[in-house]
């Protein structure tokens, strides 16, 4: 994934994490009971910290291991954000099976983006 591609897609992850978590709030608050907004929010805040990866992966650049963070960060988010959120929704349990892999995923992307980072220092 290119730096630029890296920035904005991790920016408009940062985007959608504010407004799914202002939609938890307001329009979900009387319809979801404690557990499933717990999820929801859940999912906005792990949606928000793949995105602010994302944005460092493109910002330190760092070749191939920056471009690996970011990919696996945005990947990983989506899986692991997507999945929570649609539990939360009453989506079927078998998600549940399928949100670790965003999970792993994602430690990946930072694991890669510590990487990147520790290749630009001088």
């Amino acid at each position: 994934m290119k730096p630029g591609t890296a920035i904005s897609g991790g920016a408009l992850m940062l985007a959608a994490a504010v407004a799914a978590g202002a939609f938890g709030a307001h329009a979900l608050a009387a319809r979801l009971d404690a557990r499933q907004l717990e999820l929801w929010q859940t999912a906005a805040r792990y949606l928000a910290y793949a995105g602010v990866g994302s944005v460092l992966a493109g910002l330190v650049g760092g070749g191939r291991a920056g471009r690996l963070a970011a990919v696996l960060l945005v990947v990983g988010g989506l899986i692991f954000a997507g999945t929570v959120g649609a539990l939360a929704l009453g989506g079927p349990r078998l998600l549940g099976a399928v949100t670790p892999l965003g999970g792993v995923a994602m430690i990946a992307g930072f694991v890669a983006l510590a990487w990147a980072g520790r290749r630009r220092s001088p």
